[in-house]
């Protein structure tokens, strides 16, 4: 059995993080993945290349390859089931089926991106997911969470400990001074079109 630093990469690798596969899947989260990285990416141009941290099935991966038909496209996942799914639309030798917190990125994509993935990290290692994400960003940076002014703990579908907010972007933008915020947003849970779960985005680039 695989060990892990933190209680919340055991929950995500296990059961939980597998029966989260089937709630966020099918063709409206598509329609509203589209719309999202449609103005979220707007500034951006030369995405010729990226990777997601904490990709899931790759919903998100999806939508970037209709807007980026040939996007070379990789993926860090911690959970083996989705990571098996993940291999249907990403070549295998692309995936890195391992914890964020294991992950060295030995090269650059022109896109690095994380999507409702470090809301649910243990707060004590965000320093270095940050650093990872910054590591693999060869231009630009693309964060996509819960935003808190201050850093806050929330019950998460009965259980403590599992998501927590806060303002990402800023922390990341104080610890790496060459990056740059060139936009950011909020996509609302109740929009009529294209729902998104209340999630304020953040596209940083490298000076």
């Amino acid at each position: 059995m695989t060990q892990y630093k933190t209680e919340q990469e055991a929950f995500w690798a296990g059961d939980f993080g597998t029966e989260y596969i089937g709630r966020n899947a099918g063709n409206e989260l598509l329609a509203s993945n589209l719309a999202f990285f449609s103005k979220a990416l707007a500034q951006s141009h030369g995405l010729d290349s990226c990777i997601e941290f904490g990709a899931n099935i790759g919903m998100n991966l999806r939508a970037l390859r209709l807007l980026y038909p040939r996007q070379d496209q990789y993926a860090v996942e911690i959970n083996p089931a989705a990571a098996a799914e993940l291999c249907t639309i990403t070549p295998s030798k692309n995936i890195f089926q391992t914890s964020i917190l294991d992950f060295n990125p030995d090269r650059t994509w022109d896109l690095a991106m994380i999507k409702g993935v470090l809301i649910h990290i243990n707060p004590d290692y965000l320093p270095q997911v940050y650093d990872a994400l910054y590591h693999a960003a060869g231009r630009y940076l693309l964060v996509c969470e819960y935003y808190n002014p201050s850093p806050v703990v929330i019950n998460y579908r009965g259980h403590n400990d599992r998501l927590f907010k806060r303002d990402f972007c800023g922390e990341i933008l104080d610890r790496h001074s060459d990056l740059r915020l060139i936009d950011y947003g909020f996509v609302y849970q109740r929009d009529p079109n294209f729902p998104q779960d209340d999630v304020t985005w953040f596209l940083m680039e490298k000076a």
